[in-house]
């Protein structure tokens, strides 16, 4: 009897936590189909762009991000290039010299982007004056129109930090597939989903655009362990919308193997965890002052990430039918569910033949660390993922 209490608090337990995440995502899926964005007017002014581009190991993916941002069909006087090229190879610091950018080596002994980005602010020309700063990332690729989309996107949004829309660049493996969905689910509920409602976007960590002014002061007191999960407390906190245009594209190489796919996940569920907990000290204030975007996104910061939840209703959906059939048919259909709103937030060019069997191999992709542990190697891995 004490065992069947235990299994049923937990079920139910379990059931409501990843049931409420389903319905956070559920109701911003369907608000992304509301297009809030029409064309992006012509600017009548060219600011000044900054471009950081902070780099560790990237190798040949920063070479390209470089090559592409210098294409541009923006006025060159308008746009300077800084890259901070950490630990790189011989070979890429050979070809990065002979590019027009600015090219910074610091040789960190613990390196971080905070620290980057902050050695690149400091070395800047004082001369110099510049209205905007883009952050990319090693890996990034935009069209020759970026700069000049991302300008015009600039002055239409009228607030100090804006977001483009980061799709893949590849997707010739099951983890880079999994990588392009998810990265344009995002898109479609924490960003176009919530503009759309009039609640800021959320940043993806490059392909964003800020004042020039507001992003250097914010720098002198960022931490070491600087995420856009933090700058994006900083901005709700100083009552500074996140605009998001989906007409902007940054292109950004995925990972191709399981390993690197958890690797990244892994980060991202530990830099949630942490902003939650610098930040809920804001929530009693944030419900007193009616403020809807922090109480958002702290919401937002406390959901079962999608990894652990896809994790759970597998598990639970293929363990409790042997413990007690009719407990099972509620995680069946929240899996119905969560496959319907992963559709619906998934746009049309990625739902192809290779969509469903893509997502019956996520248990493979997540469980490969433990698949490894029991002796099968990357090749046995990649053999059950490939195409």
């Amino acid at each position: 009897m004490i065992l069947w209490n235990i299994f049923t608090y937990t079920d139910w337990i379990l059931f409501i936590l990843i049931a409420l995440t389903v319905l956070y995502l559920g109701i911003f899926a369907i608000t992304s189909l509301i297009v809030r964005h029409s064309d992006t007017p012509k600017a009548k002014k060219e600011n000044r762009f900054i471009i950081l581009i902070p780099s560790y190991k990237s190798g040949k993916s920063l070479l390209m991000t470089v090559k592409s941002i210098l294409g541009q069909s923006y006025p060159q006087r308008q746009f300077d290039v800084t890259v901070i090229a950490d630990h790189e190879d011989e070979m890429t610091m050979f070809h990065l010299a002979q590019q027009p950018i600015t090219l910074l080596t610091p040789n960190f002994e613990k390196s971080s982007l905070t620290k980057s980005l902050q050695l690149a602010i400091n070395n800047l020309p004082q001369f110099k004056i510049y209205d905007t700063l883009l952050i990319l990332e090693a890996g990034d690729v935009v069209e020759t129109e970026f700069l000049e989309q991302m300008n015009d996107a600039y002055e239409a949004a009228g607030t100090k930090a804006i977001q483009a829309h980061k799709l893949s660049l590849n997707r010739d493996t099951t983890s880079a597939r999994l990588s392009a969905i998810f990265e344009e689910i995002n898109n479609s509920i924490f960003r176009r989903g919530h503009i759309a409602v009039g609640l800021p976007a959320a940043l993806a960590s490059s392909g964003m655009v800020f004042d020039f002014n507001w992003f250097k002061s914010y720098l002198q007191t960022a931490k070491a362990n600087w995420r856009d999960k933090e700058l994006e407390a900083m901005l709700m906190r100083q009552h500074i919308y996140v605009d998001y245009f989906d007409k902007t594209s940054v292109f950004n190489e995925k990972a191709r193997r399981a390993e690197d796919f958890n690797r990244q996940h892994r980060s991202i569920i530990m830099t949630q965890f942490r902003s939650i907990l610098r930040n809920i000290r804001y929530l009693p204030a944030a419900i007193t002052n009616r403020r809807y975007d922090m109480i958002d996104k702290l919401l937002q910061w406390m959901l079962i990430p999608r990894m652990i939840l896809m994790a759970v209703i597998l598990i639970m959906g293929l363990v409790v039918p042997f413990i007690y059939m009719t407990a099972a048919f509620k995680w069946w259909a929240l899996f119905a569910i969560v496959v319907l709103i992963f559709a619906i937030a998934t746009p049309n060019y990625l739902v192809d033949d290779k969509w469903d069997s893509t997502f019956f191999k996520l248990p493979a992709v997540l469980l490969s660390p433990i698949l490894r542990k029991f002796g099968l190697g990357r090749k046995v891995i990649d053999y059950i993922l490939k195409d």
